[in-house]
């Protein structure tokens, strides 16, 4: 797999090794994170559902992910 420079650690390291979704988010992700920060999404991600009770067959679950997803790794705020 390719390396690239992180945008949410800065780091150079390993790109993850798929695309996680088939939207833009998911390019952008796919494009700018690393593996290692996208397995630390993974783990808030489940944190998030297991907390809230998402039903992630409802469009307001995925909704609500996918800004968590985009806070979590492309916010700037530190």
């Amino acid at each position: 797999m390719a390396n690239l420079t992180c945008v949410r650690c800065g780091q150079e390291r390993e790109q993850m090794p798929f695309r996680p979704f088939q939207n833009e988010l998911g390019q952008r992700a796919f494009e700018e994170i690393c593996n290692v920060c996208w397995s630390e999404w993974l783990k808030y991600q489940q944190q998030l559902i297991n907390h809230y009770g998402l039903n992630l067959r409802e469009p307001r679950a995925k909704e609500f992910l996918f800004g968590e997803m985009e806070k979590f790794l492309f916010s700037t705020a530190g």
